[in-house]
């Protein structure tokens, strides 16, 4: 009896994590569907132009990061040429240089200076949007002159004031927010393939 109880209070609550991440992107969909058109063109039109997508954050976002940058360079749903767009969370070489003789505050910057020309497009992805790594990054892309988005939770924190264009989830709970952030970024890799190299 206990365990039949248990039992419905697992299927209880994960019917309440799925019903508030559905309400999270449906919240999200219906007041920005036309800012995340707006970023899909900012970078179509970067790629258009001999620019790349570069993509960064932390911990699950890393995971998101890299996960956008693979749909981007290899395919979405059909085979097609290669689109550019790089992660900047997969050397671990060069990131733990940086944080062990320098500071891990400047991971991404560094790999901006290094990777980042004119034209390219930045997507910094934060949960909190106060990864001090993330704001140096994205204040590093600003100085050179490279358009910037943020993939945002909870108010955007500091970085929404920094981007070009701020995506930004209205949530408390980073698991909300980053299964809000996949969606998004599946939307922008779909559209920029279909922008690209539009299906027969």
């Amino acid at each position: 009896m206990i365990e039949q109880i248990e039992q419905i209070d697992k299927i209880e609550k994960i019917r309440r994590m799925a019903a508030e991440s559905a309400q999270a992107r449906a919240r999200f969909f219906e007041s920005s569907a036309a800012a995340v058109a707006r970023a899909a063109d900012l970078i179509v039109d970067a790629l258009r132009a001999g620019g790349k997508l570069l993509i960064f954050g932390n911990g699950g976002s890393a995971a998101d990061a890299q996960h956008i940058a693979a749909e981007l360079a290899f395919r979405m749903g059909r085979e097609r040429p290669a689109i550019a767009a790089l992660a900047l969370t997969t050397d671990t070489s060069l990131l733990t240089a940086v944080s062990n003789d320098h500071a891990f505050d400047h991971v991404f910057a560094r790999q901006l200076q290094a990777l980042g020309r004119s034209g390219d497009v930045v997507l910094a992805i934060s949960t909190s949007g106060n990864s001090t790594n993330v704001i140096i990054a994205v204040e590093e892309a600003r100085r050179m002159g490279l358009k910037t988005i943020g993939l945002l939770g909870n108010d955007g924190g500091r970085a929404a004031a920094l981007v070009d264009l701020a995506l930004v989830i209205p949530h408390g709970e980073t698991p909300r927010i980053q299964e809000v952030h996949i969606e998004i970024g599946h939307i922008l890799c779909q559209l920029i393939e279909d922008e690209l190299f539009p299906a027969d």
